[in-house]
């Protein structure tokens, strides 16, 4: 039986950096992420104004729904 250290390398996209691995991860750096978390959408303000308690479990829910929706189209009755 083959012990770790004698298997062969898979690529599986980590880099090692001395005994530990660091996943390489691509996207924004925390700067930009904290200047994103500050804007306050059309969907937050929506959201926020409907429901008295902030933040919960439902508010969250409704905003991540209003943004997949469009703040344009969020909470509005279809018609049938």
């Amino acid at each position: 039986m083959q012990t770790q250290d004698q298997r062969p390398k898979q690529d599986i996209g980590l880099v090692e950096s001395g005994n530990v691995k660091i996943k390489e991860v691509e996207g924004i750096t925390e700067a930009e992420f904290e200047q994103l978390a500050e804007k306050k959408d059309a969907c937050y303000n929506k959201v926020k104004a409907r429901y008295k308690v902030w933040p919960s479990a439902y508010a969250s829910g409704a905003l991540v729904q209003c943004r997949k929706k469009g703040a344009a189209n969020w909470g509005n009755k279809s018609k049938k």
